[in-house]
């Protein structure tokens, strides 16, 4: 037929004829029950059944108690505005049940009885669809997250990354970069610190080599207002990171910078000045992946040795920074057989130079 065993069984127990005290699948029935089903608008349940109501919004919103009962009050907030939770300030204290735990705990307090059932969508649904307003408005407070506005979970993921472009993603990388067999592919990101800090990191994929680039604190930083579409001060902006890129890269064989990987962060935004300085075609991984730039990520996480994260990373001066990086080349790898990024990256650039000896007429 087509469809999972699932879709099969769903079907059978929704729409299969109940005469008899059996199942029994009729094609007719199972349509005008279906049918029946889909009219619209129905009555929410929580409309309709106050007991189920009561347990929800009880478990919701009731008042936090103590191991001895005793009612505990919390913080007293400001009164609720319609918005998104405050930041920084003080949040109302209640049971705080999620939904999901509300539905599926009602079917152990109450396993014989099939009315007090509801799904957690159901509640979501109540909470913030207007029209379906059987639960009070402001327990939207009372989530986890405490938003007035449901975010559905596809838009949360999809953010506007206008700096990328087609030609820039990852699916258009050529096939040499996946097996690190050819070097002079790149891995890059920035590892961030407290005050807007960052240091940025460029990992060669076949011998790990890493770079790092020092991103110091502009003039006027902490002093000046913050100019819109300005330059950022704090040092990691767009022609900050690009700069820093250049000067890094620059000095290697064009065999040795043939593509730059980043992430999704517009500290990128002007990849294609990037690539015109350096001859560097620069590729953005898809959001939310992570592995797609796993030697970057491995290194980053080795960096936070150096580097704790909740530390301020301007303070480290650029001859600083080379120490780092020069302590991670030459650290043996299990991935190298042992040999350090140091001896690997400098295989190749002399290979690179032998070759080009020895077509020199």
């Amino acid at each position: 037929m087509g469809r999972s065993p699932s879709t099969i069984s769903r079907e059978l127990r929704r729409n299969a004829a109940t005469r008899g005290g059996r199942l029994d699948y009729r094609a007719s029935i199972a349509q005008w029950k279906a049918e029946l089903m889909a009219r619209r608008p129905k009555t929410p349940k929580l409309v309709a059944d106050d007991r189920l109501r009561e347990y929800v919004q009880a478990r919701l919103a009731g008042q936090l108690q103590g191991p001895d009962g005793k009612p505990v009050t919390g913080p007293r907030p400001s009164a609720w505005k319609g918005r998104n939770k405050p930041r920084r300030q003080d949040r109302r204290w209640a049971l705080s049940w999620s939904p999901e735990q509300i539905s599926n705990r009602l079917k152990v307090d109450f396993p014989d009885d099939e009315s007090m059932r509801i799904s957690h969508e159901a509640i979501y649904q109540a909470l913030f669809i207007q029209g379906r307003g059987a639960l009070n408005r402001e327990l939207v407070a009372c989530l986890r997250t405490g938003r007035a506005l449901r975010v559905p979970r596809a838009r949360s993921r999809r953010q506007a990354r206008g700096h990328v472009t087609p030609d820039a993603v990852i699916s258009q990388r050529p096939a040499e970069v996946e097996d690190r067999a050819v070097p002079g592919h790149w891995e890059g990101d920035l590892i961030i610190g407290t005050g807007r800090s960052a240091i940025g990191t460029l990992v060669e994929r076949t011998t790990r080599f890493t770079l790092l680039l020092h991103l110091p604190r502009m003039e006027g930083y902490g002093t000046q207002e913050r100019v819109k579409n300005g330059p950022a001060l704090a040092g990691r902006g767009a022609e900050a990171v690009r700069d820093a890129i250049a000067k890094e890269i620059t000095g290697l064989p064009e065999q040795l910078r043939r593509s730059l990987t980043w992430d999704r962060g517009t500290e990128l935004a002007q990849h294609a000045q990037l690539r015109i300085d350096t001859g560097v075609q620069v590729y953005f991984a898809d959001p939310h992946s992570p592995w797609q730039r796993g030697t970057n990520e491995n290194t980053n996480g080795l960096l936070r040795q150096y580097f704790p994260k909740g530390t301020d990373l301007s303070r480290w001066n650029a001859e600083e920074l080379a120490a780092v990086a020069f302590a991670l080349n030459t650290r043996p790898r299990k991935t190298l057989g042992w040999r350090t990024p140091a001896e690997a990256f400098s295989d190749h650039l002399d290979s690179l130079l032998s070759s080009s000896v020895a077509t020199t007429p």
